[in-house]
């Protein structure tokens, strides 16, 4: 056995052979290869191409947002505000990154105020981009209700929406913003590089949902607008829609126009039109309540312009203060036309003239005068030329040239007819009268100091035709319903006919009243017009005097101005 053991072959395990140093090195250079492939590719990454890399980092993680700056108050006279900005907010979403589960989609389509249906087809229509809007200009309570339902997908975005706490009592002097709160008319318009102020810009860093992770700092910061402070006192402004309104349903009328204006200074202290409409709900808006018809559009004035026509009178020294004229038979002939008083006046003095209205006197004394002398006073007085309130369009209105005039166009242009001016333009004039012959233009911000006014008519003349407008209100003229309790007041009354397509209407009247209080010491000068009068009266006596009578005396006394008298 042992014999066996070791006559027998035994098996050994084959020992490798040691690795050939080619091999070796081959290996050892492959290593080193991809360490210095790897070291490179690091170094090209990090030294390199380090700024590109963050770029683009910070590309998809850094945002510049826009600060939105908060657009400036608009305020009356005495600081009370018209205009403000509050801030809101703004649901967006990123259709890519909304839920497909329908129990979260119908949730948010309820939280919306909105049907699947309507919220399916707004997703379907934006699913390739990555922006559209849920709701714009929510409360920021009414907002977060939607916020807290954590919606994929849904952001929020901070705004600020235009308010107007007078609504439709000044809405088209202050004109509106649209969504973006960009000034779309009147005031907002003209003033809006002055309002809307300078949004500002931050960094911030946000996740790839867009989430804000953390704000980075700011670059510039928000300048707020501008606050722009209106000459008009809100309680007047209140007042005189409130009697406008009245007027306007009482009469069945078309609309109306009132201007309440500084003798002493031309700032507007009141300027209310109709239609008009409610600024911070303009659904169903007629768009007739977006024109400011104070300064926008025009009328022939009418016998309003008879003082103003007496003053060139006056002023030519061709006339004398006591002439008389008479009337008779109550119509002439000129120029194969006809103009007519209400009735034979017979014999009428300066006063009697205008207390009556006499359209015969008028024209028989101006046909006295050069050719030009009322157009020339008309033009001294601001009529055919830019009021310069810097409103949007506001009218020059229309003083033709006397080139070639006939008889009855001079005749015609004395009492109001032959031209057209806005109702601003005609509170104007008439603080010439009120403010011893200088006229103030209108402004419609409050002003720091008085004007220098513009000579319009010599000061003795306006001192007499201030008197000669106080009997044309007297208790047995035409403007009698103008008078107000307490206060010496003056006026005229204007009725004209209104203009078609064929020329002037029949039954289609303005009705106008243009006067100043108090005569002792005038402080305010207001201007009425009621248009298309329909429930029966349409006299400017019966019609516009009232209104100014009853908006001029609570005028008076919101100013503290002292009575004249007594009231027993």
């Amino acid at each position: 056995m042992n014999q066996r053991r070791r006559g027998g072959s035994s098996r050994q395990l084959p020992i490798a052979p040691p690795l050939g140093g080619g091999r070796f090195l081959f290996i050892l250079i492959l290593v080193a290869l991809a360490a210095i492939v790897l070291i490179g590719r690091i170094t090209l990454l990090q030294v390199i191409d380090r700024p590109f890399l963050q770029s683009q980092g910070d590309a998809r993680t850094l945002r510049h947002e826009v600060i939105p700056s908060h657009r400036g108050m608009i305020t009356d006279r005495n600081g009370e505000p018209l205009a403000i900005s509050t801030p809101v907010v703004t649901l967006w979403a990123n259709p890519q990154e909304l839920p497909t589960d329908g129990i979260q989609r119908v949730m948010l389509a309820q939280a919306l105020g909105m049907s699947l249906d309507d919220l399916e087809s707004r997703v379907a229509r934006y699913e390739n981009r990555e922006f559209m809007y849920l709701r714009r200009q929510m409360t920021p309570e009414a907002a977060q209700r939607i916020l807290d339902l954590r919606t994929p997908g849904v952001y929020q975005q901070r705004e600020y929406k235009r308010y107007y706490p007078a609504g439709e009592v000044a809405a088209q002097l202050l004109g509106v913003t649209n969504v973006d709160d960009i000034g779309q008319e009147g005031l907002e318009l003209a003033y809006q590089p002055f309002l809307a102020g300078h949004p500002g810009q931050r960094r911030v860093l946000k996740d790839r949902r867009g989430r804000l992770v953390r704000e980075l700092g700011i670059i510039s910061d928000a300048q707020p607008g501008g606050e722009l402070s209106l000459a008009i006192d809100q309680r007047i402004q209140y007042m005189a829609y409130r009697e406008l309104r009245a007027a306007v349903a009482e009469n069945e009328a078309d609309g109306g126009v009132l201007v309440t204006m500084d003798a002493r200074t031309g700032e507007v202290l009141a300027m209310a039109n109709l239609p008009s409409y409610n600024p911070n709900n303009r659904a169903g808006l007629d768009p007739r309540g977006l024109r400011n018809q104070a300064l926008v559009d025009v009328f022939e004035p009418g016998s309003v312009m008879k003082p103003l026509a007496m003053a060139a009178i006056l002023e030519s020294g061709v006339v004398d203060r006591n002439v008389v004229v008479d009337t008779s038979p109550g119509w002439m002939r000129i120029d194969q036309f006809t103009i007519r008083d209400i009735r034979n006046y017979g014999e009428l003095d300066l006063p009697g003239i205008l207390e009556k209205s006499s359209n015969i006197g008028m024209s028989k004394l101006t046909l006295q005068l050069d050719d030009t002398t009322v157009w020339e006073k008309y033009n001294q007085l601001g009529f055919g030329q830019s009021p310069g309130t810097g409103f949007p369009g506001e009218s020059t209105g229309s003083l033709p040239a006397p080139v070639r005039w006939s008889r009855s166009e001079r005749a015609a242009l004395s009492y109001g007819y032959g031209l057209s001016v806005s109702a601003i333009q005609l509170a104007s004039a008439y603080t010439a009268l009120a403010n011893g012959g200088m006229r103030m233009p209108p402004s419609l911000l409050r002003l720091s100091e008085p004007p220098q006014g513009i000579p319009a008519i010599d000061p003795s003349v306006a001192d007499d035709l201030l008197d000669i407008l106080e009997t044309s209100v007297g208790p047995n003229s035409g403007g009698r319903r103008a008078r107000v309790e307490g206060y010496r007041v003056g006026g005229k009354t204007g009725t004209v006919r209104k203009t078609g397509l064929q020329g002037y209407a029949e039954n289609a009247y303005r009705s106008v009243f243009a006067g100043i209080a108090p005569i002792s010491d005038p402080r305010i000068v207001t201007v009425v017009m009621i248009d298309h009068p329909r429930a029966g009266q349409f006299y400017g006596g019966a019609v516009a005097a009232p209104v100014f009578s009853s908006v001029t005396g609570n005028a008076l006394r919101l100013l503290d101005v002292p009575p004249d008298y007594e009231v027993e």
